[in-house]
């Protein structure tokens, strides 16, 4: 409920500061003293669009602010989901500056008109003739059934379902968009990787062969050159080798007589020694070396191949080639993996959509379960509110599963005899609709939990009897619900638990709209000059006076 309610420099109003009763409140006044602008000003916490026009003085900015005791209706989940800091005593306010730029907040964060808008349809309703466009939207008309039928549990569970099964839905389409994809090229890809394992590539494998072929190219040449060698170190009357050791014997000998022919003999050894060994692995080296066109030609094929699939897949060596290889190798692995991985979730999103349906048929009934009392009970307050012939009825269609259920309905009404039902945009007058939104409204009041209420001028086209009723049904709302009621009615506004007058003050260069509480005896004076005119009698005084005890 609103706990205060404050509006600065807005159309004719200066400063206006009210404290709503919990209750019944009435605000009455004469025409165009600014009753409806007091609504306009309320309209722009609701997310309503700002116009500059609408500042009583365009050098200052325009104020509207109100306190919420939010206790009772349970939006903490709500906050939580529009990342705003939640309060018991939530505050709301909008500003207009001097140019136009409009700014919102939240418990003084700074939020979206959008957001506002969301939160503003929790906190207040404003009743008006205007309503029926909310009422067209097909989710309002089922929140209504839900709010009668009490089957909120039910449409949170169904929604919990419905969140799970989309969320698997999407992620399902998005594996099966990727797998149909991959199956465009997965033949291709299945044949360069076949060509690969089929290398069998090494990963040294090109360097050996390069320097295999340069030697089976050079054999001859390679072989006559080390057999020379060979034998001029080995194999001659003046081999080398020979020499060596004869020239280590004699250092040895003459290294008992100096110590740096020691150390000189001793380095020649192993010299000799060094260069014995490689001389010897040399004539095996010739020895294993010979002219084989067969091995050089098998060993070109292999490079040709190697060069072949370097260039097919542009890089230049056979490590670059096995990258390749195990990155389609990973390629072929996912797609099996996402084949097994789409079969579970198939099976996921068939459970899902299982428990989708279950749930959705037990709301379901849980609705149709109460439309025919909801009917009824609309249609009996229509009687009572006048309209004697006043018949509701709501149509009821299976649909397929959305954010709120596999229903929708449709509220059909006919104010005369013998008319059958239309939807109501099409057959529902101003006054007849805002009498039947009440209705709603008066049963949904003891079935939930709801936010301020404003009827704004709901008694028009109403008066004696019917209007002394109505404003019975008012005051009883108000016992659990805040109710704030713009009346041109005394038998209405004598109903209030707390009155406000609303009216012109010229007393300034510029008229604005002002706004007082009344003590008892100003309302007993504001009935009665509702009932008498500005000068009412003693009569019209005790009409009021009469109004007001029975309240």
């Amino acid at each position: 409920m609103i706990s205060n309610l404050s509006i600065s420099n807005y159309a004719l109003i200066r400063e206006l500061n009210i404290a709503p009763h919990s209750g019944l409140n009435m605000i009455t006044g004469e025409t165009g003293a600014g009753k409806s602008i007091m609504l306009g000003a309320v309209g722009l916490l609701l997310g309503n669009r700002a116009d500059v026009k609408a500042l009583l003085d365009q050098e200052t900015k325009c104020i509207v602010e109100a306190e919420f005791d939010v206790t009772k209706l349970k939006l903490q989940t709500l906050f939580d989901e529009m990342d705003l800091e939640y309060d018991d005593h939530t505050i709301i306010r909008r500003e207009i500056s001097p140019k136009g730029k409009s700014r919102a907040f939240v418990n003084d964060m700074p939020v979206t008109l959008d957001v506002l808008k969301v939160l503003g349809l929790k906190l207040i309703d404003i009743h008006s003739q205007n309503e029926s466009l909310q009422l067209g939207k097909k989710e309002v008309k089922l929140q209504v059934i839900d709010d009668f039928a009490q089957s909120q549990p039910q449409l949170e569970n169904y929604r919990k379902v419905y969140t799970a099964y989309n969320e698997c839905k999407s992620k399902l389409e998005r594996l099966q968009e990727k797998a149909k994809s991959a199956k465009q090229d997965a033949d291709y890809k299945t044949y360069l990787l076949d060509e690969l394992v089929k290398a069998e590539l090494q990963p040294q494998e090109q360097e050996e062969l390069e320097s295999e072929l340069s030697v089976l190219e050079h054999a001859e040449e390679i072989k006559l050159q080390l057999v020379q060698i060979h034998t001029q170190y080995d194999e001659s009357e003046i081999a080398i080798n020979d020499r060596l050791k004869e020239t280590v014997s004699v250092l040895r000998k003459l290294s008992n007589y100096s110590t740096q022919l020691g150390s000189l003999s001793e380095r020649l050894d192993s010299a000799a020694t060094e260069i014995i060994d490689v001389i010897a692995e040399l004539g095996q080296v010739q020895e294993s070396v010979e002219h084989n066109p067969e091995r050089m030609s098998a060993a070109q094929e292999r490079l040709n191949l190697i060069f072949q699939l370097q260039q097919k897949h542009q890089v230049n060596t056979v490590q670059g080639l096995l990258d390749i290889q195990a990155s389609l190798e990973e390629e072929a692995s996912d797609s099996l993996n996402l084949t097994d991985e789409i079969a579970a979730l198939e099976k996921v999103h068939e459970q899902l959509k299982k428990q989708l349906m279950q749930s959705a048929e037990v709301l379901s009934d849980k609705r149709r379960g109460q439309i025919d009392e909801f009917c009824m009970q609309i249609t009996t307050m229509l009687k009572v509110l006048g309209m004697p012939d006043g018949f509701v009825e709501v149509a009821y269609k299976r649909v397929d599963p959305w954010k709120m259920g596999i229903d929708e309905v449709e509220f059909l009404f006919t104010a005369n005899k013998g008319i059958s039902p239309e939807p109501l945009a099409k057959v529902a007058s101003g006054g007849e609709f805002s009498r039947l939104m009440f209705c709603v409204k008066y049963i949904l009041a003891n079935k939930t939990a709801m936010p301020t209420v404003i009827f704004d001028e709901i008694d028009t086209g109403v008066s004696g009897e019917i209007a002394i009723k109505l404003a019975q049904m008012m005051k009883k709302m108000a016992r659990n619900h805040q109710l704030i009621a713009i009346s041109h009615l005394p038998q209405v506004a004598a109903k209030g638990d707390q009155h406000y007058f609303v009216y012109k003050d010229n007393q300034s260069d510029k008229t604005q709209s002002a706004i007082r509480e009344l003590d008892d005896q100003s309302r007993l004076e504001e009935i009665a000059k509702m009932i008498g005119g500005d000068n009412p009698s003693q009569m019209a005084i005790n009409s009021a006076r009469e109004l007001i005890g029975e309240k």
